[in-house]
This record gives structure tokens, C-alpha cells and sequence, in this order.
């Protein structure tokens, strides 16, 4: 499933999910513009594609900024030809009751998920025209399909991305421009593991803790989580001829999660 001719630009690809799609879509043949808030794990992710033979630059990107993404497009444009490729995967949770989250942590979710997808399909569309096609890829998650009643904030926003990706579907279909949801269940990774800023975690919520580990893990019928690499290989796909014609849809990656 070879990807030769495109230019890829993927957010949160300092990350595991998003660092899994840097990897394969590279060693597939794309070009990567390797986009990250995080400039240092950006450029060791370039630095990894390009020992391996590949293609790669790195950006400082913070989704919720619109200049900053003018600037990676242009730079990724520069190096690479016009961009026929975009994975919106960066990602921000906080995982409180509805009584607790605040309006600063909605504002940190949903701008990062929600108005950061939005705001990168504006920014990537005129350079897929120039291209004459493309295909965007929007990051779901199980809460696209049934949120729970934690991190009010983190269900709106990926419920948001089911009304986001169908309105792009339908606005640059003629242009032969794609607009595709790809919704993972329970992955494995340092979002639900590791403390930081943009994915808070304790002994409550974290995977290192083996009784949440467990719950995931029971709520999965297939009985073990996803990998960065199940996304991966669907994100591929989905960019593929394969997947010529879907559009407008979600695809689930979640071992059966969601049922």
C-alpha cells in the first residue's frame, strides 16, 4: 500500500499515535511534515524518519493558533511540494466530573481537538487544491460514538468532529479533497498513562494503575487494547486509492468497544 507523491503534514506526531502514523506513512512513501506543540520531540521524530531513509521537517505547532499553521503548511509546501495529506491528531483531556471541569479545561479540550481541526482543514485545503486532490483525516475516539460522563469538554469535541468532518466532506467533494473520521477505542500510550499538561493523569485515571487497566481492558471484546499501530494502519488506508471513495464516514478502531 504504497503512498509515493504524497505530502503528509500530521499534528501530535512528536506522540505515540501520531508518531506511528510519521513512521508508516514515511516508510509508505510520503513525505511527512512532523508537527508537534513540543518542537524537540518533532524534530527527534524527523530525525528517526530520515535515518531511515525517509523524508521529513519538523514544526513547532500549536493547533490552536492559525498563523502557526500557515507556517507549517507553507514550510512543509516548501520542502516537499504541495500537501495532499492531513491527520488531525493532536489531543487534550482532563478527566473530571461535570461538577469539576472548569471553563479553563473546556477551553484547553475543545480548542485543542475541536477548533485545532478546524482551523488546520482551513489552513491545508489551499495547498490540496494546488495538488488537485487531498485527504484530511480527523482523530475520534470511542466518545464520537458514545461519550461517557466524565470530561464533559473531551465528549463534545469528538462528538464535534462527526459534524466537522461531514460538513468538509460535503464542502470539498467536488474537489476531489477527502474528509474521513477515524475514531480509536482504548489505546495504549502515554495519553492515558503519563501526567502532562494537555492529558492530566493520577492514580485514578492513569493505565499504570492495573484496576483501570482492567476496566479497559473488560470493555474491549476483542480482550486487549489498541496499538498507535491499529490506527496507523487505518490512517494508511484510508489515504490509499483503496479508499477512494469514502468520505464523510467514521471508521472505528476500537476491538469492538463501542458495540
Amino acid at each position: 500500500m504504497r503512498l509515493d507523491g504524497e505530502v503528509a503534514v500530521i499534528t501530535g506526531a512528536g506522540g505515540a499515535i501520531g508518531g506511528a502514523q510519521a513512521r508508516l506513512l514515511a516508510s509508505s512513501g510520503a513525505a511527512i511534515g512532523v508537527a508537534d506543540v513540543d518542537m524537540a520531540k518533532a524534530e527527534a521524530m524527523a530525525r528517526e524518519i530520515t535515518k531511515a531513509g525517509g523524508r521529513a521537517i519538523a514544526s513547532a505547532l500549536d493547533v490552536r493558533d492559525l498563523d502557526q499553521w500557515e507556517r507549517t503548511l507553507a514550510a512543509t509546501e516548501a520542502a516537499f511540494g504541495p500537501v495532499t495529506v492531513l491527520a488531525n491528531n493532536a489531543g487534550a483531556n482532563v478527566r473530571t466530573t461535570f461538577d469539576d471541569q472548569t471553563e479553563a479545561m473546556w477551553d484547553l479540550i475543545v480548542d485543542t481537538i475541536l477548533k485545532g481541526s478546524f482551523l488546520g482543514i482551513k489552513a491545508a485545503v489551499p495547498s490540496m487544491r494546488r495538488a488537485g486532490h487531498g485527504v484530511i483525516i480527523n482523530l475520534g475516539s470511542i466518545a464520537s460514538v458514545r461519550p461517557g460522563a466524565m470530561s464533559p469538554g473531551y465528549g463534545a469535541a469528538k462528538m464535534g468532529l462527526v459534524g466537522l468532518t461531514r460538513s468538509a466532506a460535503l464542502s470539498y467533494a467536488t474537489e476531489n479533497i477527502r474528509c474521513v473520521l477515524v475514531s480509536p477505542g482504548h489505546v495504549d500510550t502515554p495519553f492515558l498513562r503519563a501526567d502532562t499538561p494537555y492529558s492530566p493523569n493520577d492514580a485514578t485515571t492513569s493505565l499504570d494503575n492495573p484496576e483501570n487497566y482492567r476496566m479497559r481492558l473488560a470493555a474491549t471484546p476483542m480482550g486487549r487494547l489498541m496499538s498507535p499501530e491499529d490506527i496507523a494502519r487505518t490512517v494508511r488506508f484510508v489515504i490509499s486509492p483503496e479508499a477512494a471513495a469514502i468520505t464523510g464516514s467514521m471508521i472505528t478502531v476500537d476491538g469492538g468497544a463501542a458495540m
